[in-house]
């Protein structure tokens, strides 16, 4: 009797230990095996590309943006214009592995007509015969070269980013952070070191990744709520400075501008009268227009985005005026605030964004195409084109002046944005172009520049949109 009793508890035992591995296996090949496949750490990709050329990658126009040259028995991907791309293409490097397009678009920048022409790559060898490299899928992107080199020559030194895309489709024109690093292998295995060490992290994508406290940028957001609950006529006595919840807030200078409605207060960037709105709005009311118009969300792009969720638990009335006004616990990225903008210009909807356009072989066959969506009905257009006559009022002849641009109107607001550092405002300025026929969002963003956004960022704004008029982005 006990003999048989181990025996089935030994059974059981086995059976289990069974049971646990088949889960296991299970689990590998089920959830993980695309991830596994995927990593840069899995010997098979690095194998592959002995047998492939890299697709090449092509600007809107067709500029060469990275290429794969064979060098050897191996091949060298080569990046024509250095750090401009880094935080876009990324780099693929068999030491360090890969980063955005080149990580997240690999397969079809592997993919090859048929399955055939490695078969007849690995016949060639074995016979002894000299064969060319099987090429992969070649990539079309959305960027325009111009004005991303443009956008890196006026940021210079400066920490920050620049987006600009287009408002009706959610093609992306320029996503340029800084500082920024050479992904060319020699220079990126020379300076690894070096660049992991740096405090200013050259590596991090501050355009996508970096949340920073948008200032007065978020207006915008707070406005759309506004209106949408009906309070689109709130005007106030704006003596320079208020008290909410037992936080003082004031305007910048300590200036009063009176008795203001939202048109004004957003002309003339009043923190009065935004953290007055607040109170009126209520808390639940800016949380879900905040939703709506995706700040608080990584948006579903072509390489990694970022977000803080979390604004609005357990907030109070004093800390809802804060963010009412872009402070407080808010935090936004530079691409999600060229979101906000880009929702204003295409009458209250956000596009889907996309940089990759098509992915395609030698002989023009497509095999990935992008297709327009809508990604989130973020205000009404009642709203959207109330808020557009507001910020052009903005460049007219509010804070946002030195934005504009000859014979069009361009429509924006300006953020100056307190932070840990005192004294070292962060710098913003979202807008669009043209504001009867808008066909370019922009967002430019300098962290840390302990100056305004009108100042610093609204000029930058104003050149890149010329820029895309000259080369015909754009049309009057």
């Amino acid at each position: 009797m006990k003999l048989n009793k181990r025996i089935i508890t030994v059974m059981v035992t086995v059976l289990a230990l069974f049971l646990v591995l088949v889960g296991y296996l299970t689990y590998f090949t089920v959830f993980r095996a695309p991830e596994i496949i995927k990593s840069n750490h899995n010997p098979r990709i690095w194998e592959r590309e002995k047998k492939i050329l890299r697709g090449t990658i092509y600007d809107r126009a067709g500029v060469v943006l990275a290429e794969s040259k064979k060098d050897g028995d191996n091949q060298e991907r080569v990046y024509p214009y250095g750090s401009i791309y880094a935080h876009t293409i990324g780099y693929n490097n068999r030491n360090y592995g890969k980063t955005n397009i080149e990580s997240q678009f690999n397969d079809y920048l592997m993919k090859t007509p048929s399955v055939i022409d490695v078969l007849r790559k690995d016949t060639a060898e074995d016979e002894g015969e000299e064969d060319p490299l099987t090429k992969g899928a070649n990539l079309s992107l959305t960027l325009d070269h111009s004005m991303t080199q443009l956008a890196a020559q006026l940021m210079g030194n400066d920490h920050g980013s620049v987006v600009a895309l287009n408002p009706v489709t959610g093609e992306v024109y320029c996503l340029y952070s800084s500082p920024t690093f050479d992904p060319n292998e020699a220079k990126l295995t020379e300076n690894w070191d070096e660049l992991t060490e740096r405090s200013d992290s050259p590596f991090f994508p501050r355009a996508t990744q970096g949340l920073y406290a948008p200032g007065s940028t978020f207006k915008v957001v707070t406005a759309a709520a506004g209106i949408d609950e009906g309070h689109e006529n709130f005007t106030f006595n704006d003596k320079g400075k208020t008290t909410v919840g037992g936080k003082p807030f004031r305007n910048a200078g300590g200036k009063a501008y009176g008795q203001i409605d939202m048109s004004d207060a957003i002309r003339v960037s009043s923190n009065v009268f935004f953290t007055q709105l607040s109170q009126v709005i209520g808390k639940d009311a800016l949380r879900e227009k905040a939703k709506d118009f995706c700040v608080m969300k990584k948006v579903p792009f072509d390489i990694p985005t970022n977000a803080a969720d979390g604004v609005f638990d357990d907030i109070d009335n004093a800390e809802l005026g804060s963010v009412a006004i872009g402070q407080g616990k808010l935090r936004v990225s530079p691409f999600n605030m060229a979101l906000v903008a880009s929702a204003i210009a295409n009458d209250g909807v956000i596009m889907r964004p996309y940089m990759v356009e098509e992915a395609f072989f030698e002989d023009g066959e497509s095999v990935y195409n992008a297709t327009p969506e809508a990604l989130s009905r973020a205000t009404s257009s009642r709203a959207a084109a109330m808020i557009k006559e507001y910020m052009v009022g903005c460049v007219r002849g509010g804070t946002g002046t030195a934005a504009k641009v000859p014979g069009i109107d361009v429509a924006g607001k300006t953020g100056t944005a307190e932070n840990e550092r005192k004294g070292k405002t962060h710098a913003w300025f979202i807008g669009f172009a043209p504001a009867d026929n808008p066909q370019l969002a922009i967002c430019v963003m300098k962290e840390y520049s302990g100056h305004g956004g009108g100042s610093v960022c609204a000029p930058i704004a104003a050149k890149l949109i010329q820029n895309a008029l000259n080369s015909g982005l754009i049309t009057r």
